[in-house]
């Protein structure tokens, strides 16, 4: 299909349109946005230069919070800095850059949140053959997998998009560039793209029942283990869970459905684009006691050398 596009620049809604509440959300998300890079920022640090935290987990953890950052910074910027103007306008070069960023960010999410299910699977069912197993090349090459499968589920929703043509209108009834709300401007049937689209999240989407069979194997392994053994395991799995349940549960409800409420649609993006991220960083690495001496001992040469 040839693409005669009338539109190079669209127009987002955004959050709201109420000014009052634009300016409550000027002073909500920002704050919440700083949060998430700089808790992020601060576990990438801690991570790299601290000596005690080498084992896997922390070398796959380190990279789910480089992943965090991306994610947020793909969204946020700009809609922070577009709740203070009256148009917000995108081009459409600009909001195709937004798509590919988006999903290629969320889907490397994804596929890291599957990788550090394996190594607590192998941790956990066979610790005898863990080190053998989780290797220090196997965890650059399931990081790298992580990125290459985010790239190219990426390209594919990418190469479905830009052949549509859009002749307009050129409003996009959402407060960031996602593939549904453009979809609804393509002057063309687009039943075969909302198809392809929906199976290329469907596949994806599929990583969380891989997450789920590793647990059950876990919590059935468990069952031959002491009791102090269970309660260290499951306090080990507690924190992956819930970060799953939080990026998984909200994108499955929003990308599963063809049709939806505008204002479920936006209260699950927001959730995910911005709360989950912005939790991420105490629920999964804060709460651990070895990261938290790990952060003292940085601030702490941090404070010696600037003294």
């Amino acid at each position: 299909m040839a693409s005669t596009n009338n539109v190079t620049e669209l127009i987002l809604t955004g959050l709201f349109q109420d000014p009052e509440i634009q300016r409550v959300c000027f002073v909500v998300f920002p704050p919440m946005y700083l949060a998430t890079v700089g808790g992020n920022v601060l576990i990438v640090l801690t991570l790299s230069v601290s000596q005690s935290l080498r084992s896997p987990m922390y070398f796959f953890l380190s990279y789910l919070s480089l992943v965090e950052i991306s994610y947020s910074s793909t969204v946020f910027p700009k809609f922070i800095a577009d709740l203070m103007t009256k148009i917000k306008t995108i081009s459409l070069e600009g909001c195709l850059a937004q798509i590919f960023f988006f999903h290629f960010f969320g889907v490397t999410e994804i596929l890291l949140l599957v990788v550090m299910a394996y190594d607590r699977y192998v941790a956990i069912c066979k610790p005898l053959h863990y080190v053998n197993i989780i290797s220090r090349q196997l965890c650059h090459v399931l990081v790298a997998g992580s990125w290459l499968g985010g790239f190219l589920h990426s390209i594919i929703q990418i190469v479905v998009t830009i052949p549509l043509p859009f002749c307009g209108p050129n409003v996009i009834d959402y407060y960031f560039c996602d593939l549904q709300p453009l979809f609804k401007l393509a002057c063309t049937d687009i039943f075969v793209e909302e198809v392809t689209v929906l199976a290329n999240s469907g596949l994806i989407s599929l990583c969380s029942l891989l997450i789920l069979s590793s647990y059950i194997v876990i919590l059935v392994n468990l069952r031959n283990h002491s009791a102090e053994g269970r309660c260290k395991a499951l306090s080990t799995c507690a924190s992956h869970i819930t970060v799953v349940i939080l990026f998984f549960g909200p994108a499955t409800l929003l990308y599963m459905r063809r049709s939806s409420t505008f204002t479920a649609d936006i209260l699950v993006a927001v959730f995910y684009t911005a709360i989950t991220p912005m939790l991420n960083p105490i629920i999964y690495t804060l709460r651990k006691a070895e990261v938290k001496v790990a952060i003292r001992r940085l601030w702490s040469k941090k404070n010696s050398g600037v003294e």
